[in-house]
């Protein structure tokens, strides 16, 4: 068990939240909920000892141990398995295997798991340390977006995994649905305090938001009162026959705790730009296509596709298969080694890649690099798309440099809003968003008038969103005419 008590912390004069009491007791599941900002990734440094509170203590039952996910990558073995079993300890050395069954669960094949973890990408090494924090079990997991980079197959693992992990969980991530399938509690940072209740995410903001419509009405009511209080003494106070009774109602006021008017709190609030296309010839068609990176293991082979207009076609599949690599190739950045690739000339395209963000500029602003889009953008366009992806005014002259992973992912949306298009390309948009953005995505993106071609591994999103997918499965990839919900019922993955 863990007791947390009046734990109080603030950066650069900031607080971010003060007087916090809490227990996390034995067996609890606990999704951590809040914005970007209000302090979950803190409050798990506080719990990992890599940072001191201002005030306050955290009290850990004797021999308690914490595990978080590291983001950061460091390894020191030649081989991945050998790299996950560093975390096994003398008496436990033996469990070689547990870390195997780990590693396969994530979609590590036994050969991958001999080679070097430093040869792989960046999704995967997560993956890796990952495996690193499951195979240590320690009594409370920490986990701060584990669903990121990871594909369906390994997010249904995953979700196993953890429902039946029998000690504590702390759980951060955009995905709603996967936490409210976990967890047994949900914590709640609002406004600079905490809230732990029973019950999942939906059951606290209904909560809340019940509570903030009941503040607001009873200010409101407050105000009038204590308005027309002031009329009263203001007319009458002057009055001998009435001098003490006004002054009786001078105190009363005095006394009377006045409710503050709740500060609104920013949203994402966005659609994107739609230009009308009026032709009824596909935006996008490919013809048997053919791709590979070594020359001998093709991850396409005579692939054929069409975009028409108002198809939302979802792309799906296990990790390493090629989906973010079919985006590329279809947006022109990589060149098929045979087929071809048409695109209309009325489509305007809209590419938010997975590794967009690291091709921000740093030395600019957020104005500015959402400016170099086009120069005859005027400023106050661009300063509303700022506002609409959550930078209005001075925070729209912060550097791209100190921004967060979510903050860029927010900037390279609002790039895309500022020129009309018919089309997006979306490599796994909602990694790096908080809940919240990731809802005002899915709702931009279901409103989209145009044609949409997406990679994402969240199953609610694909059954809102998707009309077509494109499937990378059992070897093969395919076109698929109809939702996640069909092709789930009617063929199913053959990929385990």
């Amino acid at each position: 068990m863990i007791r947390i008590k009046d734990l109080s912390i603030s950066f650069s004069g900031n607080k971010l939240f003060s007087n916090a009491s809490f227990n996390i007791n034995a067996k609890e599941k606990i999704g951590l909920i809040g914005r970007n900002g209000t302090g979950k990734s803190t409050l798990f440094k506080l719990l990992n000892n890599q940072v001191e509170p201002d005030s306050g203590y955290i009290e850990f039952s004797k021999n308690y141990s914490v595990g978080i996910l590291e983001q950061h990558i460091r390894f020191t073995e030649d081989t991945i398995i050998d790299e996950v079993c560093t975390v096994l300890n003398s008496e436990r050395e033996y469990e070689v295997w547990k870390g195997e069954k780990i590693l396969n669960g994530l979609g590590f094949t036994e050969d991958e798991m001999l080679q070097n973890p430093n040869i792989f990408s960046g999704g995967f090494q997560v993956k890796i340390n990952l495996a690193k924090l499951l195979l240590l079990e320690p009594n409370l997991l920490l986990l701060d977006e584990p669903t990121n980079y990871l594909d369906i197959h390994s997010i249904k693992w995953l979700r196993k995994f953890l429902l039946t992990w029998e000690r504590e969980i702390i759980l951060i991530t955009h995905d709603r649905n996967f936490m409210d399938s976990i967890i047994s509690h949900t914590l709640n940072i609002h406004r600079g305090s905490f809230r732990k209740i029973s019950g999942n995410t939906k059951k606290i903001k209904d909560q809340i938001e019940q509570e903030e419509v009941i503040h607001e009405k009873t200010r409101i009511n407050q105000e009038k009162n204590r308005k027309k209080t002031q009329e009263w003494i203001d007319r009458f106070k002057s009055k001998a026959t009435l001098a003490s009774r006004a002054q009786s109602k001078i105190k009363m006021l005095e006394k009377q705790e006045v409710l503050d008017k709740l500060d609104n709190i920013e949203n994402l609030d966005f659609k994107f730009n739609y230009l009308n296309y009026n032709s009824k010839e596909s935006l996008l068609e490919s013809n048997n296509i053919s791709f590979g990176y070594d020359g001998h293991k093709l991850l396409l082979k005579n692939f054929s596709t069409k975009v028409n207009k108002g198809d939302k076609i979802c792309i799906i599949g296990k990790n390493g298969k090629g989906k973010s690599t079919l985006l590329k190739l279809l947006h022109d950045e990589l060149k098929p080694h045979s087929g071809e690739i048409n695109v209309h000339s009325k489509s305007k395209i809209g590419y938010f890649g997975q590794m967009n963000i690291d091709r921000l500029s740093d030395n600019r602003t957020i104005y500015e690099e959402m400016q170099s889009v086009d120069n005859n953008v005027i400023e106050t366009q661009v300063r509303r798309t700022c506002a609409h992806m959550m930078f209005s005014g001075d925070l729209a002259d912060k550097k791209i440099s100190i921004l967060s992973g979510g903050e860029k992912s927010r900037v390279m949306l609002g790039k895309i809003l500022l020129k009309p298009v018919n089309m997006l390309f979306l490599d796994e948009p909602t990694n790096h968003l908080d809940m919240e953005s990731t809802e005002a995505l899915m709702n931009a993106v279901y409103e989209f008038s145009g044609s949409v071609l997406m990679v994402s591994h969240d199953e609610y999103f694909l059954n809102k969103i998707a009309n077509k997918l494109i499937i990378y499965d059992n070897g093969k990839v395919f076109n698929f005419n109809g939702t996640y919900k069909e092709f789930c019922k009617n063929i199913g993955w053959k990929d385990l």
